[in-house]
C-alpha cells in the first residue's frame, strides 16, 4: 500500500517526463502498482484510514507520482455524479468540448505541498479511451469534476503539473467559453 511518504513533490525530475506506454498482458509489477494506485485513492477518503496511515485525501494518483514513469492512473470520485472508480492504462482524450471549466476554488495535488491559488483550464466534457488492467478497453464520456480529474492525471503523464494551466499574469482571469464547477 502506497503513503504518503511514497509520494514524490514538485521539483522531483520524474513528475516532468513523459511517461512511458504500457504492455499488455500487464506484468506483476504494473498489476500491483495499478492496484496499489486505486487502493490508495480509495483508502485515502476513509476517515479511518486516514488517520491510522497519516493519508492526504485525494481522489485521483498517477504512477509518476509514485516514481514510476508509466502512463496509469486511478480516479476514485464514488460520491460525483459519475460514481467513477477506474484504473487507466494508456489513457487518452479522443474527443472534448469547446466550453471550458474550472474548479472555483482552485486545484491541489497529492505531489505538491503548498496552495496555489488560481483558475486550472479544462475541458468541460471529454470522451476518453484506455485499457482496464485486465486489457480490455475502455471509452467514457465524462463531465464536472469527473472529466477535471482524468484531465489532471492525464496531465501527470505527459510532465504537466495543473499550475502550468494557471494564468501567471492573472490566475484568476476569466477563462473565455467557460462555466466554473463547483463542488458540493
Amino acid at each position: 500500500m502506497f503513503e504518503m511518504k511514497d509520494i514524490i513533490r514538485e521539483g522531483h525530475p520524474t513528475l516532468r517526463q513523459k511517461a512511458q506506454e504500457v504492455d499488455f498482458p500487464l506484468s506483476i509489477e504494473d498489476a500491483k502498482l495499478a492496484h496499489d494506485l486505486h487502493e490508495y485513492v480509495k483508502n485515502s477518503q476513509d476517515s479511518e484510514m486516514i488517520e491510522r496511515y497519516d493519508l492526504r485525501p485525494g481522489i485521483g494518483i498517477a504512477a509518476p507520482q509514485v516514481n514510476v514513469s508509466k502512463r496509469i492512473f486511478a480516479l476514485h470520485l464514488p460520491d460525483d455524479g459519475s460514481k467513477l472508480s477506474i484504473v487507466a492504462i494508456n489513457p487518452k482524450i479522443i474527443s472534448h468540448s469547446v466550453e471550458k471549466t474550472y474548479i472555483s476554488v482552485g486545484e491541489g495535488c497529492l505531489s505538491v505541498d503548498r496552495v496555489i491559488e488560481g483558475h486550472v483550464p479544462r475541458y468541460a466534457r471529454i470522451t476518453a479511451k484506455g485499457l482496464y488492467p485486465d486489457g480490455s478497453e475502455f471509452k467514457l464520456r465524462l463531465k464536472g469534476l469527473a472529466a477535471i480529474a482524468f484531465q489532471h492525471e492525464l496531465d501527470h503523464l505527459n510532465g504537466v503539473m495543473f499550475f502550468d494551466r494557471i494564468n501567471k499574469e492573472n490566475p484568476f482571469a476569466e477563462i473565455p467559453d467557460s462555466v466554473p464547477y463547483e463542488r458540493n
